[in-house]
């Protein structure tokens, strides 16, 4: 798997396909896996890239706290080492919210945003507390600590009923690093709050949820797609807070017809 040195800090990546850029930005605890379906479906047709964030996967740990913007700003710095100036942007969860921060900082350079299972309000006092005491906790436990985690949380990732997806998503998340994990979850927690900015968006949205996520439900959903000027909404039925994975079909359905109307008439 390819590799870049970013200021210090190695980020591994996928790079497949040729076309039109498409960048697809994972989630938390997740690592670029959690796009394979979608890799090996779109680089038949696009040049997909799938970082693995700094903290996750093949990418370098840096203990503390990563804020969503030192995400971006390492997303920016890897297109530019690949030549990529324009894209269109994908994340699902924490990976939305970073994409969020790209349009924030780099509006200029994305041709499209799909927000998957995310929402853009900044955390609640409670919200921040619970991120930083599951910080804490994942720090002193160290590795049994993530299995621990990954076993209380699957069913919310996903939905019981979504066997054929739940080991690999296990898998990634006992994989994880807990020193990059708290960071990211410290970082999270002093979010921005993206709501304003999501009515200023100024290219094609597409926002997807499962119907049975509970930690993005519907309900946010419903209100990103009503702030953004230009967007269309999808619920995937029979999944929760990752789709892409629980019925790749649908998702990648949705994904195809949203890349299909970006193409511009020559």
């Amino acid at each position: 798997m390819p590799s870049a040195e970013l200021d210090g800090v190695v980020i591994g990546y996928e790079d497949k396909g040729t076309g039109p850029a498409l960048v697809l930005v994972h989630g938390h605890p997740f690592d670029r896996t959690m796009w394979q379906p979608q890799i090996d479906r779109f680089s038949a047709t696009h040049r997909v890239v799938a970082p693995d964030l700094r903290g996750y996967g093949a990418s370098d740990v840096v203990p503390g706290v990563t804020p969503l913007s030192t995400f971006a700003r390492d997303l920016a710095a890897l297109l530019d080492r690949l030549g990529i100036e324009e894209f269109v942007l994908a994340g699902l969860s924490m990976g939305g919210q970073i994409a969020m921060e790209c349009y924030r900082l780099f509006p200029e350079r994305i041709l499209g945003l799909v927000l998957a299972d995310t929402f853009p309000a900044a955390e609640t006092e409670e919200g921040k507390a619970g991120r930083n005491a599951l910080a804490d906790r994942l720090l002193a436990e160290g590795a049994e600590g993530m299995r621990r985690y990954a076993d209380e949380v699957l069913d919310r990732m996903v939905a019981p009923y979504n066997t054929h997806a739940a080991a690999p998503v296990h898998r990634m998340m006992c994989a994880t690093d807990p020193a990059g994990a708290a960071a990211a979850l410290r970082g999270r927690a002093e979010r921005p709050d993206y709501r304003a900015l999501l009515t200023t968006v100024s290219v094609p949205a597409l926002v997807v949820v499962g119907r049975d996520d509970t930690y993005t439900p519907v309900a946010d959903a419903e209100a990103m797609h009503a702030a953004l000027p230009d967007s269309t909404l999808v619920v995937v039925e029979r999944a929760a807070h990752l789709p892409n994975l629980e019925r790749p079909e649908e998702f990648d359905t949705a994904l195809a017809g949203f890349l299909r109307s970006l193409v511009r008439p020559r």
